[in-house]
């Protein structure tokens, strides 16, 4: 059997992983990408419901690693504006990015279906002659040695399923999702919680525009966010809500749906109609007790997941890939074995510590807005109010909105111009 090798393996072909490949592209690291199941390169004429608030950071990165041209060219949204408010209460907060006096971006971010996230770097990565696809292809055994690490994988469907390929290589990263088989195989320990909320999602229509804006209400038991796509009155939803509720609102009928979320969202764009499937996902906290070891690092969910209150997640990936393609990078220019743990530790210190600052943030943001009782409630409208009368306070939420906060990676603080790269 032949036997390939390379210096970097990323097992999961998804958004994170991709991402990682590409900002490796044409260096001298020879990289390889596993993934399951081939991407459809056709945009389906309905917006898929699963879509990422991508950040002025991850729009830095995709732009960068010569991926963000395909997302230009197709559907996406750019908001230059958010509104949170608290449901029957004063409590809210407005930002614009027009309002940020350094901002050299037009916009806080722009809303982008899942999907074409993912057509976009896999079509860039095709294009790299150091990056190699294995797909449809998922991994049946891994074998750990002093220097490089074995993987064979199996084909992933019916066409394949009786093709077998092995490969060595430098370090294995998992970009593998939430339930990582990379991270159970390393017997990676996880911390996680269950947040007791699960995420409705679904397509919205609206009787006014929404505005280029996104839109965020905090209820007691809830947290509903409208995020615009690039057709005027429509918008994609995330519904964060007791279980229960949740499958309630999924199994309704239109007529009942659209009444419960008209009302919820305070009629703030008039009727809303869903346009879509819905969709219903449990939101689970999860953080790696190590983002690296001998021969093996995690990134994007593998390593954490988080509510989605702040639509942190993807961003938080992006961060991971192009932190440790920056480490690999200076790594393999020093001369340094890029597999080796010792030469990983300061990818794992820079990313844990960055995850656990948003994980915790995110609870303890959660938390100021869960429940009713009147004395909390108060002091967290006043706070949202004083913060909105603040320039520089307010200055500080929109850049951290915008992801351009904290210890960033170069491919993440702005675009490069080629000289740069």
């Amino acid at each position: 059997m032949n036997i390939q090798s390379f210096d970097v393996t990323i097992i999961g072909g998804g958004m994170v992983g991709l991402a990682l490949a590409n900002a490796l592209a044409d260096s001298e690291l020879k990289v390889a990408v596993i993934e399951g199941k081939t991407p459809s390169m056709t945009i389906a004429q309905e917006h898929e419901i699963r879509v990422s608030a991508l950040s002025a950071a991850s729009k830095n990165l995709l732009t960068n690693i010569g991926a963000w041209d395909y997302i230009a060219q197709n559907r996406h949204q750019p908001y230059s504006k958010m509104s949170v408010w608290e449901k029957d209460s004063f409590g809210k907060i407005a930002f614009d990015a027009a309002s940020l006096k350094s901002n050299e971006q037009a916009s806080l971010g722009a809303i982008v279906e899942n999907s074409i996230i993912q057509q976009a770097l896999w079509l860039a990565a095709e294009k790299a002659d150091n990056i190699t696809l294995f797909h449809p292809y998922h991994c049946q055994s891994i074998a750990m040695g002093e220097r490089e690490t074995w993987l064979t994988l199996v084909g992933a469907n019916d066409d394949t399923k009786h093709l077998t390929q092995q490969l060595t290589s430098k370090l294995i990263v998992g970009a593998d999702g939430a339930n990582s088989w990379l991270r159970k195989q390393a017997e990676i320990g996880l911390t996680s919680w269950d947040y007791s909320h699960h995420a409705l999602v679904a397509t919205i229509e609206t009787d006014m525009p929404h505005d280029n804006t996104a839109r965020q209400i905090f209820s007691p038991d809830s947290i509903l966010a409208f995020l615009p796509l690039n057709e005027p009155n429509l918008c994609s939803i995330v519904w964060s809500q007791l279980p229960d509720d949740a499958q309630e609102l999924q199994a309704c009928d239109e007529i009942e749906f659209n009444r419960r979320l008209t009302a919820a969202f305070d009629n703030r764009l008039g009727y809303c109609q869903v346009k879509s499937a819905r969709g219903v996902f449990p939101l689970t906290m999860r953080y790696a007790q190590s983002f690296a070891k001998e021969r093996i690092a995690l990134i994007g969910d593998a390593a954490h997941t988080i509510h989605p209150l702040a639509g942190l997640g993807v961003n938080l990936g992006f961060l991971d890939a192009a932190a440790l393609a920056q480490e690999l990078l200076a790594n393999h220019a020093a001369g340094k074995d890029i597999g080796a743990y010792k030469n990983l530790r300061h990818f794992e210190r820079w990313r844990k510590s960055d995850a656990m600052q948003m994980i915790a943030g995110m609870e303890g943001f959660k938390q100021l807005f869960a429940g009713d009782n009147p004395l909390k409630k108060l002091v967290r409208d006043i706070g949202l109010v004083a913060v909105d009368k603040i320039t520089p306070a307010k200055e500080v939420f929109i850049k951290h909105a915008m992801g351009l906060t904290g210890n960033l990676p170069q491919l993440s603080k702005s675009v490069l111009s080629k000289a740069d790269s």
